[in-house]
């Protein structure tokens, strides 16, 4: 009853199958616009004391990446002593392996699940179904996905790509396959389709004995984990069953009580455009052995780094463990808004996913995680929106880099390092330039003619070239070449030194006298 990201194709591929899909685009540009505005509208009500907040929060995440072994060590003495059991897990198998233990050492073939960008990222769901273990997803989003058999697009809103027709059609299909059905007059109005969801998801509530979770924060002074959400599913999920699971990223993991501050204030601001989220659930270890407090009497927390610890070692990349998952970065970026998160083929998608999966993966794994890097137009506005102030470009710049490195001993050599090693051999001698040099201007005198394509201004576009620079042109104009370069110009015209010349007109073909002014 689910799907992974396991042989999605590369970026390009995907993203062109999404841009065919009008649906998707509509819903998407439609969703991220509203979660924009309302963002935009908490972050101008703060004014000046914005920036000085991001920088508190930045400073807060990069304290304990910068001295995290001390910090995780303390953290698990603090949850140790409040009475939760500590599990490391050095990958998505050893971590899936330990929840799948504790809920066979106690007799269930079912948990519920509290959203949590983790146990996707680790395929938490396939694997307990395996093991004949059904997770039931209660965050209405994920819980969506999960009876559609679809995969998540979105870290806030993982089904943002569906609108509500779409949603109602699922409930009415699905429901009644894995429980409390869906009633049949079910409306497509978001208050109906909200209540058979609380209908469906109150008997697995009730019955689970074992809840499984993530943690926005950990606290290494007191032990405490943070969930943050706007449902109250997660409160039923940490308070009902008698067994809580908590699987949790080693980067989450902050050091004192005290600088929660800053991201509780951050995080609802910048993912859900909120002053304060609805339900914030902190929780220190197992309640009451006497069964006076509410909550789960035994505790397990499974600390994770599947790669976080390759992400760390990046001197440039590491920054990007400061994310708290917030999606402000995909509903400000354009790619994003274009294509949807299925086209990142990962849990992580848009710009935050473009870098996060290469850093816990690394570069030259996979076609598909190469591809991410690229996902981006370099525009800036994920790092004007970023609340903990990661500088995503700055990493994508740098991974590019390494997926090239990476390339440059490939046998047979791709075009486009044929292409630049051809580019160097042109630039290393100026008669050699000066050949290619005639030769495009010799072509862009053929293409001015042939061309049917104008850009702003008049200059001809050269279309779309045949070979390896057919997917380059295919999604660009690219200018045709200028009849006269650079270099000749400056020979004719003595550095533009000469009263009068004559310039190259691009479109007629033909040279116009032109007047230089006089130096004063």
């Amino acid at each position: 009853m689910s799907r992974t990201f396991v042989g999605m194709p590369p970026f390009p591929t995907a993203a062109r199958e999404a841009l065919g899909d009008t649906q998707l685009r509509h819903n998407l540009a439609h969703a991220t616009g509203v979660i924009r505005d309302k963002r935009l509208r908490l972050v101008e009500e703060q004014g000046d004391l914005w920036e000085p907040l991001r920088l508190a929060g930045a400073a807060v995440k990069q304290r304990a990446l910068d001295d995290l072994a001390t910090h995780l060590e303390r953290l698990e003495e603090s949850l140790t002593a409040a009475g939760a059991t500590v599990h490391w897990a050095r990958d998505a198998e050893e971590a899936c392996r330990v929840v799948a233990s504790v809920a066979r050492s106690h007799g269930v073939d079912e948990v519920v699940k509290v959203k949590s960008m983790a146990t996707a990222e680790i395929e938490l769901n396939e694997h307990l179904e395996r093991e004949g273990i059904a997770a039931w997803e209660t965050d209405l989003a994920e819980l969506i996905v999960q009876l559609g058999e679809d995969l998540p697009s979105h870290i806030l809103v993982p089904a943002i790509h569906r609108n509500r027709a779409e949603i109602r059609e699922i409930f009415l299909r699905r429901m009644a396959a894995v429980g409390r059905p869906a009633p049949a007059d079910l409306t497509d109005e978001p208050e109906v389709l909200a209540g058979a969801a609380r209908e469906h998801l109150r008997e697995k509530f009730l019955r689970a004995k074992v809840g499984v979770s993530g943690a926005n924060f950990a606290v290494a002074e007191t032990g405490t984990l943070v969930v943050v959400e706007s449902e109250g599913n997660g409160r039923m999920c940490l308070t009902l069953p008698e067994v809580l699971v908590s699987v949790v990223g080693i980067e989450k993991v902050v050091p004192t009580f005290a600088e929660l501050d800053p991201l509780m204030r951050l995080l609802p601001r910048s993912s859900t455009g909120e002053r304060m989220n609805p339900y914030t659930s902190m929780w220190t270890g197992p309640s009451a052995p006497d069964g006076t407090a509410d909550g789960p009497q035994e505790v397990h927390v499974v600390l994770l780094d599947n790669g976080r610890t390759r992400a760390l070692a990046d001197e440039t990349g590491r920054q990007a463990l400061r994310c708290i998952r917030c999606s402000a970065c995909l509903n400000v970026c354009p790619v994003y808004e274009r294509t949807g998160g299925h086209a990142y083929g990962s849990v992580y998608p848009g710009p935050i996913g473009a870098i996060l999966n290469p850093l816990l993966t690394g570069t030259g794994v996979d076609e598909q995680t190469d591809s991410l890097p690229y996902a981006s137009t370099l525009c800036g506005a994920c790092f004007e929106a970023c609340p903990v102030r990661i500088d995503i470009p700055e990493v994508l710049v740098h991974l590019r880099s390494k997926v090239v490195d990476g390339h440059r001993g490939d046998r047979p050599p791709k075009a486009e390092a044929v292409a630049m090693k051809a580019a160097g051999w042109a630039f290393a001698d100026a008669s050699r330039l000066g050949l290619v040099e005639k030769a495009s201007g010799l072509s862009g005198r053929v293409l001015a003619r042939l061309s049917r394509t104008t850009l702003p201004g008049g200059r001809p576009a050269a279309g779309r070239l045949p070979g390896p620079a057919a997917a380059w042109t295919g999604a660009r104009d690219l200018p045709a070449p200028p009849a006269e370069s650079f270099r000749a110009w400056w020979d004719r015209t003595d550095g533009g030194r000469s009263e009068r010349g004559t310039s190259y007109d691009q479109q007629q073909g033909t040279s116009r006298p032109y007047d230089v002014p006089e130096e004063s």
